[in-house]
C-alpha cells in the first residue's frame, strides 16, 4: 500500500471515528439536553479525557470501531474490569433508600458501565431521569420480598413501574404456594407478569434458600414454560443468597434458553466470576464497585 493510499485510509477511520463521537461521546444528542454528561455544553466539547469514565458506552462504540487505546484525564476511575461490569445489576433495595443514596449508585452505574440499576418500583421515576440518556436501565422489583401478594397486585406493580420507566422486572415468585405444590397458582402468577411486563424482560427469584433442590428444579421449570426471561437466586432479604452449587444447578434445568441471576451474598470480585464460570449471565449486587475494582468499599445491604 502506497503513501496515498495510507493516507486515505486514516482519513476515512477518522472520520468515522469522529462521527461516532458525535452520536455516542461527549456531545449528548437528546433534545432536550443541551450539556454533555460531564457537564460541557455539546458544542463546545474540550476533549476534557472524561467519557472513558462518564460515557463507557462511548468508549465501547469506540473500541468496536478500531481504536486500541483510549486517552482520559486524571482523575477519573482507575483499573477496573469493564466486562463483569456489563454484567451487574447495581442494587439499593432497602426500605430506607434516600434521593441522595440513590443517586449515588445511577452515577456509579453510569460511571462503571453496570448493566442496570436495581430499585423499588416506588423509586423507579427518580432512578429513570437519573439515567436518562445513559445505557444503564433502570428495573424494579415486583413482590418484593415475599412473593405473597396477590398475582392482580404484581401485575398492577409491574405495569406501574413501567410506565414510570422501568425496562426490566424482577419479581419475586409465590414460595408458599410452590411448596404447597399448586403449580397452575405459581405458574399463573409468573405469566401473567411476563404478558403485562412485554415487551421487557421479566426475572423469576426463586428465593433459593427456602427451597429444596427439588422445589429448586420444579420453579425453574415453571418458570421457563411461563416465558420468563431469566431465573434469580434470592432477594437478599430472604436469609441466604447466591451458592455456585444453586447456579449449576439452575442453569442445568434451564438450558440455553433462559438467563440466570446470581443475587444475593456476592460481594467480591473471585464471588462473582464464581458465579459466572457455574453458568450466571447476570449478578445482582450492591457491593458492585469492590467487585469490578478489587478495592474495599463501604457494604450496604440488598
Amino acid at each position: 500500500m502506497d503513501e496515498k493510499n495510507i493516507n486515505e485510509l486514516v482519513d476515512l477511520i477518522t472520520k468515522r471515528v469522529s462521527e461516532r463521537l458525535g452520536q455516542m461521546g461527549c456531545k449528548d444528542v437528546r433534545p432536550d439536553v443541551s450539556t454533555s454528561s460531564c457537564g460541557q455544553n455539546a458544542d463546545s466539547c474540550n476533549n476534557c479525557g472524561q467519557c472513558i469514565a462518564n460515557r463507557p458506552d462511548a468508549v465501547n462504540n469506540i473500541v468496536s470501531i478500531g481504536a486500541a487505546r483510549v486517552g482520559s484525564s486524571s482523575g477519573v476511575t482507575g483499573n477496573f474490569d469493564r466486562q463483569l461490569a456489563g454484567m451487574i445489576d447495581h442494587t439499593l433495595l432497602v426500605p430506607d433508600a434516600t434521593r441522595e443514596q440513590l443517586a449515588k449508585v445511577c452515577k456509579e452505574a453510569m460511571q462503571y458501565g453496570f448493566a442496570t440499576v436495581c430499585v423499588n418500583a416506588s423509586n423507579i421515576p427518580y432512578v429513570a431521569q437519573q439515567l436518562k440518556g445513559s445505557s444503564v436501565k433502570p428495573i424494579a422489583v415486583v413482590g418484593f420480598p415475599l412473593g405473597a401478594a396477590t398475582t392482580q397486585s404484581k401485575v398492577f406493580e409491574s405495569k406501574e413501574a413501567i410506565r414510570s420507566g422501568a425496562q426490566e422486572i424482577d419479581m419475586v415468585i409465590n414460595i408458599g404456594a410452590l411448596k404447597d405444590k399448586d403449580y397452575q397458582l405459581v405458574y399463573e402468577d409468573i405469566l401473567k407478569v411476563v404478558e403485562a411486563s412485554r415487551p421487557h424482560k421479566v426475572k423469576v427469584i426463586i428465593e433459593t434458600s427456602k427451597l429444596s433442590d427439588e422445589e429448586k428444579v420444579i420453579a425453574c421449570a415453571i418458570s421457563k414454560a411461563a416465558q420468563a426471561a431469566f431465573v434469580k437466586t434470592s432477594t437478599g432479604f430472604g436469609g441466604g443468597g447466591a451458592t455456585v452449587e444453586d447456579i449449576a444447578l439452575m442453569r442445568r434445568v434451564v438450558g440455553k434458553d433462559m438467563e440466570v441471576k446470581a443475587s444475593g451474598g456476592v460481594r467480591t470480585t473471585e464471588d462473582a466470576l464464581a458465579m459466572i464460570k457455574a453458568g450466571a449471565n447476570r449478578i445482582g449486587a450492591s457491593a458492585s464497585v469492590e467487585i469490578v475494582t478489587g478495592k474495599k468499599v463501604k457494604a450496604g445491604n440488598y
